[in-house]
């Protein structure tokens, strides 16, 4: 099969491009969506106030080893401790003793979403914004915060390991619209409009499991296909969400000239956003269990005022 050129990637994002649908000052993409009926419809599919968190543990035992933008791992640093207090350091103020701490973290260490500032399409991002408008005070454009109060309504589990039989996925492995529309078909879900569909691959659980990240952010994964934007696109679904670093197969079909393809094409044209490092173990048992895949999904991000990504834990409410 033929390697994907940059040029192939380019035409794709043409044909899929959402720029200017709703209007020229649009910051949202595919969030626009969702609609008040969608998110009270969701609240419905609350049957059981059974929650699953969706994020990963936010500590030095992440999966950063500085592959991929030389992230690193959360850095919990205390201010005040409790054999500080015992020690009469808080005891200027008289009555007071306390515990204080702080987090160095890229926001995009962990569970984490993208804004529509994160990647570039040449020049441009996402609604044609010159990509200049984020510079080193941040994404005056696109921002994080757009989303703040829009990260809810339905969320889709599309068990793609546990359909296939496997405990995960091999690195490499590419999802094809097959894949899901079968996975799909065999939990007895629909995806469409306005959904937060979740993938799993498993291979998040694998490397817990072995306490072994690997590669794991950064390297080879098992990821959506390229062929997969159509049906992303055709949907009209709100966010696609993954337990990779990054969603999308790697290694993928494109050349050396496209490290990325799929991002190329779902963030800036489409408009969509990337939910990554999804923690799935408890919530995909608890849908095998009940043969339930549907759920209330609910995952603001922290309000960062020009952020191009955010920490999230997402919560799975069924």
């Amino acid at each position: 099969m033929a390697k994907l050129t940059r040029e192939d990637v380019l035409k794709k994002t043409e044909q899929l491009k959402n720029w200017g649908k709703w209007g020229p000052d649009d910051q949202l993409g595919v969030l626009n969506y969702i609609n008040p009926e969608d998110i009270v419809k969701a609240a419905r599919l609350v049957k059981k106030g059974k929650v699953f968190r969706l994020g990963l543990n936010l500590d030095e035992n992440g999966p950063q080893r500085g592959l991929f933008g030389g992230r690193w791992n959360p850095i919990h640093q205390m201010l005040a401790t409790g054999t500080d207090a015992v020690a009469g350091k808080h005891d200027v103020t008289p009555g007071l003793r306390y515990a204080d701490d702080a987090i160095n973290l890229p926001t995009q260490a962990a569970t984490q979403w993208d804004a529509l500032s994160h990647v570039f399409l040449g020049e441009k991002m996402w609604n044609g914004y010159p990509a200049t408008l984020v510079d080193c005070r941040g994404a005056h454009k696109n921002g994080i915060e757009q989303f703040a109060d829009k990260m809810v309504g339905r969320g889709v589990l599309l068990d793609v390991a546990r359909h296939k039989g496997v405990e995960f996925l091999r690195d490499g492995y590419p999802i094809t619209i097959s894949d899901l529309d079968e996975t799909a078909k065999a939990e007895r879900v629909e995806v469409g409009r306005a959904d937060f569909v979740i993938i799993r691959t498993g291979q998040m659980e694998d490397r817990l499991k072995r306490d072994d990240w690997g590669g794991y952010a950064g390297g080879d994964a098992p990821g959506l296909a390229f062929e997969t934007l159509d049906w992303i696109h055709a949907r009209q679904i709100a966010a696609m969400c993954s337990d990779t670093w990054g969603i999308e197969v790697r290694p993928n079909d494109s050349g050396p000239d496209c490290f990325q393809p799929w991002h190329l094409v779902t963030i800036p044209a489409i408009g969509i956003v990337h939910g990554e490092i999804f923690y799935l173990k408890e919530l995909a048992e608890d849908c095998a269990a009940d043969s339930v895949y549907e759920f209330f999904f609910c995952a603001p991000p922290l309000v960062i005022t020009r952020g191009t990504g955010s920490p999230i834990n997402p919560q799975a409410i069924k």
